[in-house]
């Protein structure tokens, strides 16, 4: 018995679930899903596995269930004429579509967003600086005094 859905199933899994979502033989082990995942998230493959082994040891049979899952309804990856692209207006060129919309790769907003916290911790250590100086105390009483 066929059902209604089949169809639509396995078209959107050969689209890659409308996300480019899939499996990596290429640089795979074992299936290729950890390294699909990574290419999909753009983040270094280890970190993948690293992920899935931790998983593995906390949360044992679901982790080798979700895998296998995985491993079920990813495609491989297809030639290159079968992916969606889309415009990456920050850089201008067109590049593989992914969930999220970053053209820089997680180390490189990692990066920049410990920059700002850096930039932010030095603009608040120099207003602590500030308020603790005497200068500031010498000012306030001035005021004080000039409310009086």
């Amino acid at each position: 018995m066929k059902y209604k859905y089949q169809g639509d199933f396995k078209q959107k899994k050969k689209q890659g679930w409308a996300l480019n979502l899939y499996r990596n033989t290429q640089k795979g082990y074992i299936g290729g899903v950890c390294a699909g995942l990574a290419d999909h998230f753009d983040i270094d493959t280890w970190v993948v596995r690293l992920a899935v082994f931790g998983g593995f040891l906390f949360l044992g049979g679901f982790t080798v269930m979700a895998y296998i899952g995985l491993w079920v309804f990813l495609d491989p990856k297809p030639d290159y004429e079968d992916i969606e692209y889309e415009y990456d207006e920050r850089h201008h060129t067109y590049r593989p579509k992914k969930m999220f919309k970053y053209a820089e790769s997680a180390s490189a907003r990692l990066h920049k967003a410990k920059e700002k916290l850096n930039t932010i911790a030095a603009s608040v250590t120099n207003m602590e600086r500030h308020v603790t100086s005497r200068k500031f105390d010498l000012n306030r009483q001035f005021s004080d005094l000039k409310d009086d």
